[in-house]
């Protein structure tokens, strides 16, 4: 079992945040899934006014290792000491696990060594807030077909999906407070996405999505025909900025309804994604040619 995580208040006379420094930048050697929690954390520091001497104070470690942990420096943290921090910092359990995991894995590390680390700490079953399961289910589908659209296959578009809302969950209590929390969400998303997702010219590589569309033709066995042209409007679509991008693919790509669906799922205007009807248009006439 872990050591007792302290959470007491700060002794009297002292207030959390008026000593000591704040966490340095992120390393930048840090993975893509080690940051994808880390982040969440760090916020959960600063938005609390916390410093380095209050969160170990309060964690029971070092304030030399906690610098290492909310900077992402030096040896992958092991899980006690990761879970004494969100225990510390009121942060949910069970999405920060499996995260850690996943960067655990990012990082290289052994499995013995993961399994061992999870074993060491008990945690309490949770269950996510009823807000944010309503509204993970309500995009769930949405998310999973643009993620496949790029990553090419379901195991790794509900991967990223999962990731995605692991991160929600983790940081949920910011992410209410956002002005536009499906916009927020959908950013997260998308993240998550194109980092994983194959790159051309620095943009995200969109042409073996071809290979999902109704255009592609086997004319015999094994051999199938694929329009120049039909490539070149994926990679165009792909080279398109960002927001732009979303609501193609979401619409042709998807099959999403552009006057009600694709907002909802993007956090984008009806008017903004109305006036992309033109794109979409082109994309018709050049597939049907």
């Amino acid at each position: 079992m872990t050591r007792a995580t302290r959470t007491e208040q700060p002794p009297a006379g002292r207030t959390a945040g008026r000593r000591g420094r704040k966490p340095g930048p992120i390393s930048e050697t840090a993975g893509r899934t080690h940051r994808a929690w880390l982040e969440p954390v760090r916020d959960a520091v600063f938005s609390r006014g916390l410093t380095l001497d209050d969160v170990a104070d309060r964690s029971g470690f070092s304030k030399t290792r906690i610098s290492e942990l909310l900077r992402g420096n030096g040896y992958y943290p092991a899980w006690e000491i990761t879970f004494s921090v969100i225990r510390t910092l009121g942060l949910p359990v069970q999405p920060m696990r499996r995260l850690w995991t996943a960067a655990a894995r990012e990082a290289g590390k052994d499995p013995g060594w993961i399994r061992q680390c999870l074993q060491q700490v008990a945690c309490e079953p949770e269950t996510p807030p009823l807000p944010y399961q309503a509204f993970t289910e309500s995009v769930r589908a949405a998310y999973t077909a643009y993620a496949r659209a790029f990553l090419q296959t379901d195991d790794r578009a509900r991967s990223a999906v999962a990731e995605t809302f692991d991160v929600l969950w983790l940081s949920w209590g910011t992410a209410t407070g956002e002005e536009n929390l499906r916009r927020h969400a959908w950013r997260l998303l998308r993240a998550r996405v194109l980092a994983g997702a194959a790159r051309r010219d620095g943009h995200p590589d969109l042409r073996p999505a071809v290979f999902s569309t109704g255009e592609v033709h086997e004319s015999v066995p094994g051999h199938f025909v694929v329009l120049p042209d039909l490539v070149d409007l994926f990679d165009a679509i792909a080279r398109l900025p960002l927001d732009q991008m979303d609501v193609v693919v979401l619409a042709r790509l998807c099959g999403l309804d552009l006057a009600e669906t694709i907002p909802y799922v993007t956090g984008q205007t009806p008017a903004f994604c109305r006036s992309l009807a033109y794109l979409l248009r082109s994309f018709w006439t050049e597939t049907a040619r």
